[in-house]
């Protein structure tokens, strides 16, 4: 049997890279007895059939880890790709994202696009999030910034593409490699929102061992995995950084007394927009748990 990995995933008919090129393949009954679908990303061992040559996938191999959605396995890493303008910075969302992919444990850069648009304003956001803990990198499709930069950390990984339509996750990747030829959509004009342009999931191979994965925009994000309001503190590194020294161990740094997260707040050394974020999370899977 030959090894490879599932690249593209499309009405039951799986695309599996192999030493021999690609190969259609089907997956086997057994999979859905066993409750286990293929995902793009799996690495699998394919049976070619001697009657007709197409592929059948016997086995899944062992997964690093595996997204809901987008519907993926063994993801080194995201990028969270956010505009500053068409659509407007939406820092909310954008901490959602984080949390996101935080749960999954997977390594996070993000990256601020359009800065042709506001410079200033990247400037100001890209210093919000480095002081939170994170990589951040600028670029503008236009300007053909950022672009090496971001084929630098791209290197040896499978990374997932992440962010809401219309910032410009798919015309990041045909500058990465113009043969993607991803189609790419305008703002809308009355909801100032991405059009939906990409609508499959797929790796897109930009070297050795290196691939992308574009994935649908999302406007919103659904937090069930957090399970009680006191988690949340667990996804945003600067709180859970200074969390440490308050009072209270349970502590949801929002009404209780002597919290240390509150006192950076105020000293600025946490960020007011991130914690505000922080609170409106907190309260919105509070609100939850009471239905």
């Amino acid at each position: 049997m030959l090894e490879g990995k599932i690249i593209k995933g499309i009405g039951g008919f799986y695309y599996v890279k192999t030493q021999k090129g690609i190969i259609e393949s089907r997956a086997r009954g057994v999979f859905r007895e066993e409750n286990l679908t293929p995902l793009v990303g799996d690495d699998v061992r394919v049976r070619i059939s001697e009657e007709d040559n197409s592929g059948y996938i016997e086995e899944i191999l062992e997964r690093k880890n595996k997204l809901i959605r987008p519907p993926v396995a063994n993801i080194s890493q995201a990028i969270i790709v956010m505009s500053i303008k068409k659509p407007n910075i939406n820092t909310l969302l954008l901490d959602k994202f984080l949390m996101m992919v935080e749960h999954k444990s997977l390594d996070i850069i993000i990256c601020f696009n359009k800065i042709d648009l506001s410079a200033k304003e990247v400037e100001e956001v890209k210093n919000i999030y480095e002081e939170a803990g994170y990589i951040v990198l600028i670029s503008s499709n236009k300007l053909d910034i950022g672009i090496e930069e971001l084929k630098e950390v791209l290197k040896d990984h499978i990374t997932v593409f992440a962010g809401p339509s219309g910032v410009g996750k798919s015309s990041l990747l045909n500058k990465l490699n113009p043969n993607f030829n991803r189609e790419t959509g305008d703002i809308s004009s009355k909801s100032k929102r991405g059009k939906h342009t990409t609508r499959s999931v797929e790796l897109l191979e930009i070297g050795h061992n290196t691939y992308v994965l574009d994935t649908p925009g999302f406007s919103s994000l659904d937090l069930d995995f957090i399970e009680e309001p006191i988690d949340v503190r667990n996804y945003f590194r600067e709180i859970d950084k200074y969390g440490s020294e308050c009072r209270f161990q349970s502590c949801l740094h929002d009404k209780e007394p002597d919290c240390a997260v509150k006192s950076k707040v105020d000293k600025g050394i946490i960020n007011i927009e991130r914690y505000n974020n922080y609170l409106m999370i907190l309260n919105e899977i509070r609100n939850k748990r009471r239905y």
